[in-house]
């Protein structure tokens, strides 16, 4: 968890943007408000990955265990 750090990308383990970190709170990622995507629409409100879906951080980016379609049925918002 040390690795991941504010502004890195995160993707699904297909390679697909699902947000971007805005801090980790509790055990969970918290994504910024901008850097959510959904249907190529902005959304304007966090949401929140458990820290369990990470499988790996690649130099800028968190990859998750899960593809990106299953990955943001297991958000959480505020």
């Amino acid at each position: 968890m040390s690795q991941v750090k504010e502004h890195m990308e995160v993707v699904g383990a297909d390679g697909v943007h699902i947000g971007t970190v805005d801090r980790i709170e509790s055990h969970r990622l918290k994504l910024t408000k901008a850097g959510r995507v959904e249907g190529g629409e902005v959304k304007g409100r966090h949401h929140y990955i458990d820290i369990g879906l990470i499988a790996d951080v690649e130099g800028d980016r968190v990859r998750l265990s899960a593809n990106s379609e299953v990955a943001v049925t297991l958000e959480d918002e505020e």
